[in-house]
């Protein structure tokens, strides 16, 4: 008999993402009614809101109809219409908990939401069942599925009709044991501008993991009008855009400001697009330069922005897209230095010449190294921080250009003496070409990165690491 007035419970098992849920069935001598699936409050309960697209039925007319475990490239929300099964769910995914087996008898008044990877098989119990299952992508025939023997000795599932004495078919008794199977991997990442200078930290922080894919402007153009089309877009768990327009003072020009509308919001805005629709990940890289650097002291993440010019326009319309992403990462940075040229690079050279430089003194932040910055992000990623915005600097006290400068000549042998001070518009006094105008307080409080147990580098030890481990 299916059990009237449960509250909405929602149990983890030993399989991660296997869900079990109690659901609240209302009935009379009339009948019952339930809702299969209401999304504000089972997310509330505590499900994730998995985004169903598509709703089959299944129906079995006898006993101990028993269907084959299959575990599918999609998230499979699954309850009963009418009778009772008993289910049976298998972890096929790559990892500690490969092999892992829950069972549990399912009737009206229960559910099961049955993660990407996850084995799931079904008896029926009574006569005339019928089940439903959402999933949160559309079947394919070009889909990639893994199956396990219904009998494998290593699962060891306790059938309550034994096998041998239910309808199973032909096809499902030939699936491998587990033993044999091949392990589910991940759903896909996807890094956008692997060539630059922090794709070039993000391929060192991730690796070369199969299901990590690394483009360049080459392999993948983030303007293409069929960007929708690019990929097997339910195929990827999450996007990394590495890729911006960066060149700042020739974004004031009438060509750099299309360039940088193009990539950094344009280009933004159909990857959100894509993520909004396919339930995936966004990581997005934003700029101090979407403030005009007047507060005094450092700028948290809700402070407004208010960018001073083209480039900093366009990373704030960009940041204002993603975070209408439900699964996003926005992390905003300053000072970048990596592999390529750079400030400090240019420093040093200028130092190993001999030259003594005027450097700007009136611009005060922190120098963020791309290998931290690219650590921040896998951390974000493999742990349960909550979507949002994250400021991702170097930590320590905020220097200016100057200060930086002067780091360099003393670390790299030189007279730190020969960096002299300017200010921002003397330095720019006199030149003809279009410059941006930048903000002079870059420091960007680093709290809430901090709170989720990732701890930045000290910029200044950070530098001379760089500079003994770089420049040399």
């Amino acid at each position: 008999m299916t059990a009237f007035g449960k509250a909405l419970t929602v149990t983890r098992t030993p399989i991660p993402g296997l869900l079990l849920v109690d659901l609240p069935v209302h009935g009379d001598s009339r009948g019952w009614f339930k809702e299969n699936w209401q999304r504000e409050k089972m997310v509330a309960a505590g499900l994730p809101d998995f985004g169903p697209v598509q709703n089959n039925i299944s129906f079995n007319d006898a006993i101990g109809t028993t269907r084959g475990i299959h575990a599918e490239p999609w998230d499979k929300w699954v309850s009963v219409a009418t009778g009772r099964i008993f289910g049976a769910w298998v972890d096929l995914r790559e990892g500690e908990t490969f092999g892992a087996v829950f069972t549990a008898e399912i009737d009206p008044s229960r559910a099961i939401l049955v993660p990407r990877g996850v084995g799931n098989s079904y008896q029926t119990l009574e006569a005339d069942t019928a089940y439903a299952y959402l999933v949160n992508d559309h079947w394919s025939p070009d889909a990639e599925y893994s199956f396990l023997n219904l009998a494998d000795e290593t699962a060891a599932i306790d059938w309550p009709i034994p096998l041998a004495d239910v309808e199973i078919s032909a096809k499902d008794l030939a699936h491998p044991r587990l033993a044999d199977v091949t392990p589910i991997g991940p759903r896909r990442t996807l890094v956008i501008g692997a060539s630059g200078q922090l794709g070039l930290a993000l391929r060192d922080a991730l690796g070369d993991a199969p299901h990590i894919e690394y483009t360049t402007r080459e392999t993948f153009d983030l303007g293409a009008s069929d960007l929708a089309n690019a990929r097997r877009w339910r195929d990827y768990g999450t996007v990394i855009n590495a890729a911006a327009y960066t060149a700042v003072d020739v974004a004031e020009t009438a060509e750099g400001r299309a360039a940088a509308w193009a990539a950094n919001v344009t280009g933004v805005a159909a990857l959100a697009r894509i993520a909004t629709e396919n339930g995936i990940t966004l990581v997005h890289v934003s700029s101090d330069y979407v403030f005009d650097g007047s507060k005094h002291g450092a700028y948290a993440e809700d402070d407004a922005v208010s960018p001073l010019g083209v480039y900093g326009q366009t990373k704030a319309a960009g940041d204002a897209i993603v975070a209408t992403v439900p699964r996003h990462f926005i992390v905003r940075t300053s000072w970048v230095i990596g592999e390529g040229h750079n400030f400090v690079r240019t420093m040093a050279s200028l130092a190993e010449r001999g030259i003594a430089p005027r450097v700007v003194a009136d611009q005060i932040g922190r120098l963020t190294f791309t290998d931290d910055l690219a650590s921040a992000i896998a951390h974000l990623l493999s742990t349960d921080a909550a979507p949002g915005v994250y400021n991702v600097t170097g930590s320590g006290e905020p220097r200016s250009w100057a200060d930086i400068a002067r780091t360099v000549y003393r670390v790299t042998g030189h007279d730190p003496a020969s960096v002299s001070d300017v200010t921002t518009a003397e330095y720019f006094a006199g030149v003809e070409r279009p410059v941006a105008p930048r903000p002079l307080n870059s420091v960007l409080d680093l709290s809430r990165i901090e709170a989720t147990g990732w701890t930045p580098r000290d910029a200044d030890a950070a530098l001379e690491a760089y500079l003994v481990d770089r420049v040399g």
